[in-house]
């Protein structure tokens, strides 16, 4: 096997465990009113399945976020050059990020490191510190309004299903398990950009906060609606893990290319 392909099979690893934390999230908030990011849910698999069970998911996760970072820098899932293809391959560039720092909790957990707080203040903490960071933060909630927006409108015109396999895309459970998912996390996207917003008009980085800050935020009915919402997009993204038609990333020949130079 390639290392090209290698990749891909961690990578579907990767959906997987995402699916597994949005699950997680759902569960939490819908049965107990308990209100966790996915962080925390990393943290609470971890604490239930030890430390086999890290492992896996942080090998899925760091092949998942290499596969989102080469998605960005190589357009492999052919997005294309126009504004929406330039959207697209910027929100797996952060996706990418964002799984990474997730697959370096899973190993500082594995070391028995417990999990930081809310990343999205710790985050807009360090921004405040900068000159000029009020106004940081506030680009940062104008960026995450912007992808929330995006995810409410894949959840419109359910563009996602391209991905999948034909036979598995004209299934009713895989289409509406993925535009409500979207659409959740389309809103916690928004509602989380609102606060970074505030903060930063305030000039306070404890105003900010991510998904964990706006389901404790939310009223009932609201917190399980989009608490059902996130469950199907944990299931939409295991869905993905077995059906998602993916392209190698050229690994291989990055790699003869790197060596030639040298």
């Amino acid at each position: 096997m390639t290392a090209s392909a290698r990749l891909t099979s961690l990578t579907r690893i990767g959906f997987a465990t995402r699916g597994l934390l949005y699950i997680v999230i759902a569960v939490l908030i819908v049965r107990t009113g308990r209100a966790e990011d996915p962080s925390g849910a990393l943290e609470y698999l971890g604490k239930g399945g030890g430390q086999w069970l890290l492992g896996i998911m942080a090998a899925g996760l760091v092949a998942y976020g290499i596969w989102r970072l080469s998605d960005a820098a190589f357009d492999i899932e052919r997005h294309g050059s126009d504004r929406k293809g330039a959207m697209e391959r910027a929100g797996a560039g952060v996706s990418g990020i964002v799984h990474l720092v997730l697959a370096w909790q899973a190993v500082r957990l594995m070391r028995g490191v417990a999990a930081s707080g809310d990343g999205t203040q710790e985050g807009a903490q360090a921004a405040m510190g900068l000159p000029g960071g009020w106004a940081l933060v506030m680009l940062g909630g104008v960026v995450l309004f912007g992808l929330g927006a995006v995810q409410i409108v894949k959840s419109v015109k359910a563009g996602f299903l391209r991905y999948l396999d034909p036979q598995i895309a004209s299934q009713l459970w895989a289409q509406w398990s993925g535009r409500a998912g979207y659409a959740a996390r389309g809103l916690v996207f928004i509602i989380s950009a609102f606060f970074l917003v505030r903060a930063g008009l305030e000039e306070q980085a404890g105003e900010a906060g991510g998904m964990a800050r706006v389901l404790s935020w939310l009223t009932s009915p609201f917190d399980i609606i989009i608490g059902a919402g996130l469950f199907g997009f944990g299931v939409f993204s295991l869905i993905e893990a077995r059906y998602r038609r993916l392209h190698d990333v050229p690994v291989d020949g990055i790699v003869r290319r790197a060596t030639t130079l040298h």
